[in-house]
């Protein structure tokens, strides 16, 4: 996947995405040396998840960007929804887990359920953000190049199979772990061939998404997104102009 973005030039298109696979290289292949009953291992898992959260962060972030980049002012808001709703989706699951940290846990324990709490938090709040992207892509006929609908769908697919595990694994705890941990890795390995098959650079040629409805009602569509973006860039013009001054 790395090659592929590298000789097709959409890596500096996708610089999040690209530096994703660079990252998953080497997290691919460090836990196939360690006992996974070490502390090593435990140390490894604490920082490259927290470093995979990071990723799907930013790997949402530049997805929104995609989408959005012809709309500044939706962007913005998108944005600050993201933030909004990261800090009230962990802050909710610290506090979930605070009755269930006894005073008597080792240090290292707490940190672990500190960041599965946090692992939980945001994989929420980036998955319903995310269907609320795919609901805008598909209500309204926006022009998006061919690349982008695919990364959306894909990544989308992608980032909810690993939402899923984890609220599976939540809910009935690790009894059924060989089952869904082949499922996931199913779902990983079908989103990889999707990226390599249909990402291309020809792709990025714009096309506008083709009409559910007729012509008139998409134009309205379109003049109400204009219209809402305009409205929120003038919005962002007078915090502008103080900060100017």
């Amino acid at each position: 996947m790395v090659l592929k973005l590298h000789q097709t030039g959409l890596s500096a298109r996708y610089r999040v995405f690209f530096a994703f696979f660079i990252f998953r290289i080497p997290n691919s292949i460090w836990p196939l040396y360690l006992d996974v009953k070490s502390n090593t291992y435990l140390h490894f898992w604490i920082v490259t998840t927290a470093i995979a959260l990071v990723f799907y962060v930013l790997l949402t972030l530049e997805l929104y960007k995609l989408v959005l980049e012809n709309y500044k002012g939706l962007f913005t808001m998108g944005r600050w929804a993201l933030y909004i709703s990261l800090a009230i989706s962990v802050a909710v699951s610290a506090i979930t887990l605070i009755p269930k940290i006894k005073p008597h846990s080792a240090q290292i324990s707490k940190i672990m359920m500190y960041e599965l709490a946090t692992e939980r938090g945001i994989d929420t709040a980036l998955a319903i953000l995310i269907i609320l992207l795919l609901g805008f892509i598909s209500f309204f006929p926006v022009k998006l190049n061919r690349n982008v609908r695919v990364h959306a769908v894909v990544f989308s697919t992608f980032f909810l199979s690993n939402t899923l595990v984890l609220l599976t694994r939540s809910l009935f705890g690790l009894h059924l772990g060989v089952e869904i941990n082949t499922v996931l890795l199913c779902v990983t390995a079908a989103s990889v061939v999707a990226w390599l098959a249909l990402l291309r650079s020809a792709g990025e040629d714009a096309r506008r998404a083709p009409a559910a409805v007729g012509m008139d009602y998409e134009s309205r569509l379109l003049a109400h997104l204009d219209a809402l973006n305009a409205a929120l860039l003038r919005g962002r013009a007078p915090e502008a102009s103080w900060k100017t001054r």
